[in-house]
């Protein structure tokens, strides 16, 4: 199954790079429906002008941020340097605490296609 998802620069060049095996998301609706061997397309936003398509590799879900963070190595999303509590900030810039009490959160490991990166066709 294919899904697409946004990412901001900065991501999605890590992802693109192989340097990023593991995306952070909350683990609502859309995402419980991703499963172990799926396609995630990967948009630049807010361009839309780029994309990446990996392989889903592995799933693995967490009762908070905190604890996702405190167990997948920050080597893994490419955050080397920043401390959990930083990591937690900035994802609650994202996603709020309440967000994260109803649905938790899920730690999608990737895969790059080789030959995925593409840019897309814009229509004016």
């Amino acid at each position: 199954m294919l899904h697409t998802m946004g990412l901001y620069a900065a991501p999605f060049e890590s992802i693109a790079a192989g340097r990023k095996s593991v995306e952070i998301r909350l683990d609502d609706e859309k995402r419980r429906r991703v499963c172990v061997g799926d396609t995630i397309e990967f948009i630049l936003e807010p361009q839309e002008s780029r994309r990446v398509r990996v392989t889903v590799t592995g799933l693995r879900r967490f009762a908070t941020f905190r604890e996702l963070y405190e167990s997948v190595p920050a080597s893994d999303m490419d955050v080397c340097g920043e401390s959990v509590e930083q990591m937690v900030a900035e994802t609650y810039g994202i996603y709020t605490p309440e967000q994260e009490r109803k649905y938790g959160a899920l730690a999608i490991t990737v895969s790059l296609q080789p030959g995925s990166l593409s840019a897309a066709t814009l229509e004016a």
